[in-house]
Formats: structure tokens, C-alpha cells, sequence
């Protein structure tokens, strides 16, 4: 319900602000505008329909159905199983309505692997594969279940421990270290998932002294710590390159081992993979209208001049505060990081154009991208491929995950990089 009413306010919202800078252009105000105002909107809209077919959906499939056929391997050798058995005691506790053996647990903390290490084109097809198991158990079809829900929400809160795309367009952005923004969007990200993960569980009455969870938790922290400890030892110029090592050799050590489990399980790995893949083109195939009602909404909001207003506004009450403004650049980062990855992207890579990459707005852009995920496109996409209409809280527990991101960001960029 509260995705309807954003979407629905991306377009009216839009119209009148394009309304209004017509009628200032004929009032005699032409730096508000011209003739050209509606035609750039439909323009965008159209482009925009185009590109989340196109350029999202197409590449999709490939992924969708690569990921999608390694999962039946996993489903059909049992592997799915064994990791669910590992993880189960605690994940037990986070979703107690899921029975302790069921594949979707597994499936969960596959995804949460994957986008830990900044892994997004595995963790999305893994999640939907996670969304769809989950919904087999879901008594009311149209309505978000409350497992559904805690996975969505720490998925929009973007948990990355090596931030490594974020690294390399820093890198082509001419940044002196690229890698210097590694630990702020560490500590930001940790931030913001711990947000979405208390904001759920009051909603859901979790109890998280539980022992068992907070052995869990007492475990990730200590590997939190020994990473922050391992790539800080590291020579800065050696962060990059290791992450990307370690990253791609894990990954690339799931699909061996699903293949060799599947191989001495004696099952036929490749049927099952084919019988998996032709799942990912009807999962693309279903979500296209989702991408495509969302982005379009994005894209008319972006060309009628509202975003540019809201950052325009923005820096003008934080300037009557007497505060630093510094941080106000990089804002349309995390505003967009909600609504669009691929235009959060483009935002941050806006303030690190130019020379502008090691500026205090160019890293927090930075930070704030690696600091939450796309919240609305997580909602449309996963809980559209299932058929969820209702939502429930799912969308104010991923936006405070993503507000806590945002000031997570903020609090450590000017600790690592003050402002003079």
C-alpha cells in the first residue's frame, strides 16, 4: 500500500512541479524552464520503459538463469539441506515461523553470503529462488509473511563487508586511494542492518538476548572485527585487488562444490540444472512489469526537476542551521539508493566527477551507496515475483534501516575525512 501511494506521488508530484515551470516560462522566467519540460518527461518515461526491458530484464535472464539452475543442483543434491542444518539454530530465532530444515533457510543465507561480499548479480537471483520457498508457506498469498519480511528488510539494508564495485569506480573515477572508503561503508553498513534487524524483530517480538542469538551475532562481530583487522594490515594498494580475489574464489568455490556434491550424490547435474534455468526466464518474465512501473515513476520524478529542487531545498535549510552543507552534494545518493540502484550509481558517480573523487561529498556518495540498498526496486522486484500486493511494514522497516545507513555515513566520513 505505501509503494502505491510513493509511485503515485512520483507522477502527480512531477505534473505539477512541470506545470508550474511552464507557467513561470511564460510569465517571463525562462531559467525555470521551457517548451521543452513535458517533451523531456515523456522522453525519460519512454526511455526509461525501454532500458528496464532492455538493459535490466534481458541482462537478467543470463544471470537469472545461470543462478537459478545452480540452485536446483543445490535443491536436488541436498546441499540446500546441509546448509540449512548449519545456519539453523540461529536462524531459528530470526524467522520462527520457517521449520528449522526447510530449503528457503538455506536459500537465505546463501543470498546474505553473496551480498556480503558485494556479490549483487548472485544475491538477487538466490533471493527471489529464498522469496519463492518462503511463499509455499505463506498462508495468505497477496500479503507479506513475517519470514518474508525480515528477509527483505536485511536485504534492503545492504549488509556489504567488501564494497568491491564501489572500489573500482573509484578507481576510474581517478581516486588517489580507492580503497580508502572501505571501512566507513563497513561500519555504515553494519549500522543500518543491525537498524532493520531490531526495527523487525520489535514488530515481530524476536527476542535477540536470546543465547543462541547472540552467540550468532557474537560470531559475526568477531568476524567482522577480523576482517576490518586483516585488510587494514594490508598495504593500501593491496585492499582492492585481494577483496576481489577473495570474493570471486568463494563464489567460485560454491558453484564447484554444488556441482561436486550434486556429481557424487549420482544425480544428473546437468538436466538439473536445465530443469532450474528455464525457471529464471519465467521469473524475469514475471517481474518486467514491477521494473518497469517502478523506474518509470523514478525517471519522470528525475527529468521534471524534483529531485534537483528537493537537493536545491535541502542545502538551503541546512545552510540556516549554521551547519557544514559539505555533505549536501552527496545527498541525492542516498535519496536515490531507495528507489534505484542504477541511479544511485549514476548520482555517485556525479559527485566524484570532474576530480572530484577524493572531495568530502565524493567519498560520502561513496559510503552512502555502500551503506543501504534499493529498498522500493527490493520490495517490487522480490515481493512481485511471489504476487505480494500487501506489503505490511516491510517498506518503514527497510527506510529506517536505510535512515540509520544514512546517518551511519555521515557520522563516520567526517571522522575519516574532516572536513578543513
Amino acid at each position: 500500500m505505501v509503494l502505491n501511494y510513493i509511485w503515485i506521488a512520483f507522477f502527480l508530484i512531477s505534473f505539477v512541479i512541470a506545470i508550474v515551470r511552464l507557467g513561470l516560462y511564460y510569465f517571463g522566467y525562462p531559467q525555470y524552464g521551457g517548451l521543452e519540460i513535458f517533451p523531456e518527461i515523456m522522453k525519460a518515461a519512454f526511455d526509461m520503459a525501454k532500458s528496464s526491458v532492455v538493459d535490466i530484464s534481458f541482462a537478467l535472464i543470463g544471470v537469472l538463469t545461470l543462478w537459478m539452475g545452480l540452485m536446483k543442483i543445490a535443491e536436488k543434491s541436498g546441499m540446500i539441506n546441509i546448509l540449512a542444518k548449519l545456519i539453523g539454530p540461529f536462524f531459528h530465532k530470526l524467522f520462527p515461523d520457517l521449520p528449522k530444515d526447510h530449503p528457503s533457510v538455506g536459500l537465505i543465507m546463501m543470498n546474505f553470503s553473496a551480498n556480503m561480499l558485494g556479490l549483487d548479480n548472485a544475491a538477487t537471483p538466490i533471493g527471489l529462488k529464498a522469496m519463492e520457498s518462503m511463499q509455499e508457506l505463506n498462508p495468505n498469498k497477496d500479503t507479506a509473511f513475517n519470514p518474508q519480511i525480515m528477509f527483505l528488510v536485511l536485504n534492503t539494508s545492504g549488509l556489504t563487508l567488501i564494497p568491491v564495485s564501489i572500489m573500482a569506480f573509484r578507481y576510474q573515477a581517478g581516486a588517489a586511494d580507492p580503497s580508502d572508503v572501505f571501512i566507513p561503508i563497513l561500519i555504515a553498513t553494519f549500522c543500518s542492518t543491525l537498524a532493520g534487524l531490531i526495527t523487525v524483530a520489535i514488530y515481530q517480538k524476536i527476542n535477540l538476548f536470546d543465547k543462541v542469538v547472540m552467540a550468532y551475532l557474537g560470531g559475526l562481530f568477531a568476524i567482522i572485527a577480523g576482517i576490518i583487522w586483516y585488510f587494514t594490515s594490508l598495504p593500501q594498494d593491496r585492499i582492492g585487488p585481494v577483496s576481489s580475489l577473495v570474493s570471486n574464489f568463494i563464489l567460485f568455490l560454491i558453484i564447484a562444490t554444488f556441482i561436486f556434491h550434486g556429481f557424487k550424490r549420482k544425480i544428473n547435474v546437468f538436466e538439473a540444472f536445465i530443469e532450474g534455468a528455464k525457471e529464471g526466464f519465467d521469473v524475469v518474465v514475471r517481474i518486467i512489469p514491477y521494473l518497469v512501473g517502478i523506474l518509470v515513476g523514478i525517471a519522470v520524478f528525475r527529468a521534471s526537476g524534483a529531485m534537483g529542487y528537493l537537493e536545491s531545498g535541502l542545502t538551503y535549510i541546512v545552510g540556516l542551521t549554521g551547519l557544514d552543507t559539505s555533505w549536501v552534494p552527496a545527498l541525492p545518493t542516498a535519496l536515490m539508493k531507495p528507489l534505484s540502484g542504477s541511479g544511485a550509481r549514476a548520482m555517485m558517480l556525479d559527485a566524484m566527477a570532474n576530480g572530484k573523487a577524493d572531495s568530502f561529498a565524493g567519498r560520502l556518495a561513496c559510503i552512502f551507496q555502500g551503506a543501504a540498498d534499493t529498498t522500493f526496486f527490493i520490495v517490487a522486484v522480490y515481493f512481485g515475483s511471489v504476487g505480494i500486493k500487501k506489503t505490511r511494514y516491510a517498506i518503514p522497516a527497510g527506510l529506517i534501516a536505510d535512515l540509520f545507513g544514512v546517518i551511519a555515513a555521515i557520522a563516520v566520513a567526517y571522522l575519516f575525512f574532516p572536513v578543513k
